[in-house]
């Protein structure tokens, strides 16, 4: 039932005029797309149910585990204010997951909403944050030769758009210039309009969309988060690796550092690219050994897998945020005390705290994409668990 939604339900939701075929035709079955933007606006129960199932709604790629599996072994469990506390800010939440490593142990593992550890659960813009380890990746292997090529190197498509001098750096931390909305609850945002539009040339939709946005700042001046950028970052990484995301995060990270199940990336309905910047759903163990991995340094069986110039500006401020504490670096979120996460809209995230060795993996549902109040209550759980393990450490000194 929710694979195939009312043209006329769409319209009204995404506040669209357009020509609908008469009920003599049949009904029309909307775009890809389509489907895609009305994810935002969908309500609460369907969110619950349709986040863990994203790859049999959408085309997808499959990202396939290897033969051996990164163990999790059970830690002390971590105590949080008794269990009805965290209870309570899972249910409060609608969250699905949350898992909670120190050292590499599972201290703390939680699930709901009938979500279980074989699951999958859709990642939204922690998508990001992986697509650009990927590049990391890429750059480290030679596939990409440096941070500050122009865009128009790799996707040809940009060079008579304002994308054209924009360099990858810039594109990673958010610092095109370029005019972009991103009001997840506005329909006619960019971010909600950006996979609306007819396929043109066989281009995915970011590519036709970004062309034709105009330059707002002067590039490398001024933050403005863009979820289409990130879209096009998965792009040029598939251009220049020649796979696409879920094959390339399959054979780099996925397979040798030992994940435990499979993945899946929704792909762009134009082109068949993995778009980089939402659509990776994996399991919430999984989501963890991708936290771990980023505290270990990147690196698999001890070698380095990512390039070292990656890593030293992805996880420092790279530009200022609308808060003094968080800054961002390349498509990861900082933290003034070293710490740093990958974060998606309705809950998801990736913490990694290597002060105390700390990966928190959370999944769920919000009843909205964001709000301030949303981000505070996610922001004092973390806080939670850091004085949780603060706490347990001066009992130990003593």
């Amino acid at each position: 039932m929710y694979r195939v939604i009312s043209v006329r339900l769409l319209v009204a939701a995404l506040g669209l005029t357009v020509s609908l075929p008469s009920a003599a035709a049949g009904p029309a079955t909307p775009t890809i797309g389509q489907q895609r933007e009305q994810v935002l606006f969908w309500p609460q129960a369907q969110r619950e149910a349709q986040f863990r199932q994203m790859a049999t709604l959408f085309p997808s790629d499959l990202a396939p585990r290897g033969t051996h599996v990164h163990e999790l072994p059970s830690g002390k469990p971590l105590p949080l204010g008794g269990s009805t506390s965290l209870a309570s800010y899972m249910e409060q939440h609608h969250l699905a997951g949350v898992m909670v490593l120190q050292h590499g142990r599972v201290r703390l593992e939680r699930y709901a909403l009938g979500f279980g550890p074989q699951q999958r659960w859709e990642s939204f813009s922690v998508a990001k944050s992986v697509t650009s380890a990927l590049l990391g990746i890429a750059l480290q292997r030679g596939e990409i030769h440096s941070l500050h090529d122009t865009l128009g190197t790799y996707i040809p498509e940009l060079r008579d758009s304002a994308y054209a001098d924009v360099t990858v750096q810039q594109l990673l931390t958010m610092t095109s210039g370029v005019q972009w909305d991103e009001d997840y609850a506005d329909p006619k945002s960019d971010v909600a309009q950006m996979y609306l539009g007819a396929c043109v040339d066989g281009q995915a939709h970011v590519l036709s969309y970004l062309r034709k946005q105009p330059r707002q700042w002067p590039a490398g001046t001024h933050w403005n988060y863009n979820t289409a950028e990130t879209d096009l970052l998965g792009i040029l990484v598939q251009r220049a690796t020649h796979r696409s995301l879920a094959a390339y995060l399959s054979q780099t990270i996925w397979k040798p550092y030992g994940m435990a199940s499979d993945a899946t990336w929704i792909k762009d309905e134009c082109d068949g690219s993995d778009t980089g910047g939402s659509g990776l759903s994996a399991t919430l163990g999984d989501y963890a050994r991708l936290g771990q991995f980023m505290l270990d340094g990147g690196r698999v069986d001890g070698k380095p897998v990512v390039a070292l110039a990656w890593l030293k500006g992805a996880l420092q401020r790279q530009a200022s945020v609308d808060a003094p504490d968080r800054g961002y670096g390349y498509l990861w979120w900082t933290d003034t005390d070293g710490s740093y996460a990958a974060i998606g809209i309705f809950g998801q995230m990736i913490y990694v705290d290597p002060a105390r060795q700390l990966v928190i993996a959370q999944v769920g549902a919000w009843p909205h994409a964001t709000s301030d109040a949303l981000v505070a209550a996610r922001r004092a759980f973390v806080a939670a668990v850091k004085e949780s393990v603060d706490a347990e450490g001066k009992r130990v000194a003593h």
